[in-house]
Parts: C-alpha cells; sequence; structure tokens
C-alpha cells in the first residue's frame, strides 16, 4: 500500500457520478480537500439538461412550470422525500454555484430563471426541464414564444440512425405547422453508410467542415426563424462551434439531444473533469473502492482501493456515499433482497419481492423498487439497523437515498446537486473548516 500527504484528505467521495461530481465541487468550493473515487461513466448518457423537479405527484404525472412551486407541493405532500428536507433557497445557491463552474469550464447555460423550460427530444416529445446548455436554449424560446410557434427547419445528416428530423416532423406536426425538416450529407462522410454523433462532433471543429456544412444548409432556409440540428455541434469547443452556426445562417440555431450514449454528455463529463481540475479535486478515476472503515484514529477512516498495481489506501476525514443505485452499483438485488454494496447498510425496501413491482409494467404511480435506498438522518448520515448513524462522518447523497424515484419525477440532477450541497454543508460544519490538505 501508498501512504503519505497525497493519500490523506478532508473529504473522500466515492462515485463520479452528478452527485458525486456536485459533492466533490461543493467540497472544494468550501476550502475542503477532496479525493474523488470512481468513473464518471455513467454521465456519458447525460442529455446534458438538468432536471430539478418536473413531475409531481409521479401517479398523476403532473407538469410544473415552476420547479420550486413542485418543490413546495412535495413538501407538503412528502416530507421524507429527499428534495423535501433541502431548503429551497440552498437548491437555488447549489444550481447556480454548479451551473456557474460548467460555465468556466467551457460549457454554457442559459440563465436561470426560476422556472422549468420545454426542450424537444429526438423523439419529437417535449421533456420538462429546469438547466438547459446554451446551444439548445432557442429551441425552448421557439416552444414558449406567445405569438405560436413560428416556422422553424429541422436538418439531419444521411447515415446519423440515431436522429430522425422527420420523425420529428411527423410527432409534433399537428402542433407546430410550421415545422420542416430536411436531410442532407455531412460534408467529407458522403460515402460513409453510418455516421456516429461524436464523430460529427469532432468534424466540426473542423473550420473547413463547419462553413461547408453551414453552406449546404443556407438555401434550405427558407421561412425558417430557427434551425434545429442533432447535438453535434463541437466537442470540447461547442461554443464556438455553436456561435458559428448562428453566425453563418444569421438565424437563432439550436441542438436536439441525440439518444445516449451522446454528446451532450460526453461534453458534460469533459466539463466536470476540467472543474475538478481546476478546484484542486484528487481523481482516483480508474479506482474502486473495496473496503471502509474507521481507523485507530477517531477522527479519520480508511479507504481501500482497488484498481492500481498494489492497490492503495486513503485517509479521509469525512467520506460521502454517491454510489447511485443498481447501474452505479451503489445497490444490488439478488433473491433475498437488496442491499448496499459497500458497507451491507440497511436499505429501506418494500417487505418481499413481490412487492418490488406493480402488476403493470406502466403503472403510471410506478414501481416500490425504484424508491429503495439509504434511510438517513438530519445530517444526511446514512442509519445502521438499530437507527443510528453508521459512522459519525460518512454521509449519503444522491439516487442511493431512500424515499425518491427521480426518473418519473424528472428530479435527477436536481436530486444529485442539492443533496450534494446540503451534506456538504453538514460535513464542513462538523469538520469545523479544512484541515488535512
Amino acid at each position: 500500500m501508498t501512504s503519505g500527504r497525497g493519500n490523506s484528505c478532508d473529504v473522500a467521495v466515492i462515485g463520479a457520478g452528478m452527485a458525486g461530481m456536485a459533492a466533490a465541487l461543493f467540497a472544494a468550493e468550501r476550502g475542503l480537500s477532496c479525493i474523488q473515487v470512481g468513473s464518471g461513466g455513467g454521465i456519458l448518457f447525460a442529455s446534458g439538461l438538468l432536471d430539478l423537479l418536473g413531475v409531481h405527484p409521479v401517479a398523476e404525472g403532473r407538469l410544473w412550470r415552476s420547479p420550486y412551486a413542485a418543490l413546495a407541493a412535495l413538501a407538503r405532500e412528502q416530507p421524507g422525500h429527499p428534495l423535501a428536507r433541502v431548503d429551497p433557497g440552498a437548491i437555488r445557491t447549489a444550481f447556480e454555484s454548479f451551473v456557474a463552474a460548467l460555465g468556466e469550464a467551457g460549457l454554457a447555460y442559459a440563465p436561470l430563471r426560476g422556472r422549468n423550460r420545454s426542450v424537444l427530444t429526438a423523439l419529437g416529445t417535449l421533456k420538462t426541464t429546469f438547466g438547459v446548455p446554451l446551444s439548445m436554449v432557442a429551441g425552448a424560446n421557439l416552444l414558449e414564444a406567445p405569438g405560436g410557434r413560428q416556422p422553424c427547419l429541422l436538418v439531419d445528416f444521411r447515415g446519423l440512425r440515431e436522429f430522425s428530423a422527420r420523425q420529428i416532423a411527423a410527432t409534433l406536426g399537428d402542433r407546430w405547422p410550421g415545422l420542416r425538416c430536411q436531410r442532407i450529407d455531412f460534408p467529407g462522410f458522403e460515402a460513409v453508410p453510418e455516421l456516429y454523433a461524436a464523430h460529427l462532433a469532432r468534424a466540426l471543429e473542423s473550420g473547413e467542415t463547419r462553413e461547408r456544412t453551414i453552406a449546404l444548409i443556407q438555401p434550405l432556409l427558407g421561412d425558417a426563424h430557427a434551425v434545429g440540428l442533432p447535438a453535434v455541434l463541437g466537442l470540447g469547443h461547442s461554443r464556438a462551434v455553436h456561435a458559428a452556426f448562428e453566425a453563418g445562417l444569421g438565424l437563432p440555431v439550436f441542438e436536439i439531444p441525440t439518444m445516449p450514449t451522446s454528446v451532450p454528455g460526453l461534453r458534460l463529463l469533459g466539463a466536470l473533469e476540467r472543474v475538478m481540475a481546476a478546484r484542486g479535486v484528487r481523481r482516483r478515476h480508474l479506482s474502486s473502492v473495496r473496503a471502509l472503515a474507521r481507523n485507530g484514529n477517531p477522527g479519520t477512516m480508511t479507504l481501500e482501493l482497488d484498481g492500481v498495481p498494489g492497490g492503495e489506501r486513503l485517509s479521509a476525514r469525512a467520506v460521502v456515499l454517491a454510489t447511485g443505485r443498481f447501474s452505479g452499483r451503489g445497490l444490488t438485488a439478488d433473491r433475498g433482497g437488496v442491499r448496499e454494496s459497500l458497507l451491507g447498510l440497511p436499505v429501506q425496501q418494500p417487505a418481499s419481492r413481490e412487492a418490488w413491482h406493480q402488476r403493470d409494467f406502466l403503472d403510471p404511480s410506478g414501481h416500490a423498487i425504484n424508491r429503495a435506498g439509504l434511510r438517513i438522518d438530519a445530517a444526511w448520515r446514512p442509519l445502521d439497523a438499530s437507527g443510528q448513524p453508521a459512522m459519525p462522518r460518512l454521509y449519503a447523497v444522491g439516487s442511493i437515498l431512500a424515499g425518491q424515484d427521480w426518473m418519473r419525477a424528472k428530479c435527477g440532477s436536481g436530486l444529485a446537486i442539492a443533496t450534494a450541497w446540503a451534506a456538504m454543508e453538514q460535513v464542513a460544519d462538523h469538520l469545523g473548516g479544512a484541515g488535512a490538505g
């Protein structure tokens, strides 16, 4: 095992999904040294949109214009929901801080106005969300135009099978009469039978490819007030590519998220990795935690890592579990029930497997198994079988928490960001500020 100052920190964050990234960011912004363990691969499936709370109650499928009004209703009706336990003012601050950090890393979001927006999807449906990347916001503006939806051109590329402008136009045609679609060849890829969004995004970072693509679209504009494209307008330089398309076409241009894994997911992961580096977060992205225990010093915990030759041992004054549910392997399930994977912490879950699911797979109320997770105290510490904190400085955030169905409630990013902020306030308070370095 290795040892030394580089292996000690104030806060160790286990997990590198949205909740883990948010926890590491908020730890660093509070002056706490942080080591983050885990891969951010799950973010690759993200759309780039940041949901706060779009649906409540889930069983009714009610959509909310104001996520904060939805949060108020949630607090009245489901006070045990993790989002209901966070002060709305703190949630505003957390989102603003998170979005500002992404902007510093080159991934710009439209200003947060305290309301949900409708965003066009690759299926031709409308998604209710809160934080919208700047490259997508012109589409939301069109959908909300006070005088009705103005004519718009959707463009796709021959061979890009994960996106069909024709399908979107057909799905929305009766509600958006001025929506047109066109398919063009992608410059330089005319002979390629199957295209992939990430390849096109990289190609559009070449000025020549951008100019050729813009030249192909210009004759198709007609009466369009805006142009919608699949989300392929660059990777690391998406802001510049998007600006070049708007300047070249002389119209607002908006991206539409493609099916996962998506270019917006790649951008989000890249931006968060740049944020972590800029904030001094030390990452062990190829490692996993084999064991976690309190050591002889009552103020620290030891993490045993796999993933490097000989393993590694970390010492932390506090540990944050941001390991997610089943896809993130924070929870595992077998015939005996659902278990927390690292420490065997008790999981709040239905009494029997028969109660995990409704008879109807598409039951609007969802399935009870989707609300399984860890119970926590007021300080965001997971509880043991006796109802006491499992460890004095062990905290849990994100989708591993019990009592929420983030997918149906459209609150995944909100759950991650808000609970990470609230838990890190407790961590900073318990640690009394920065210390280990």
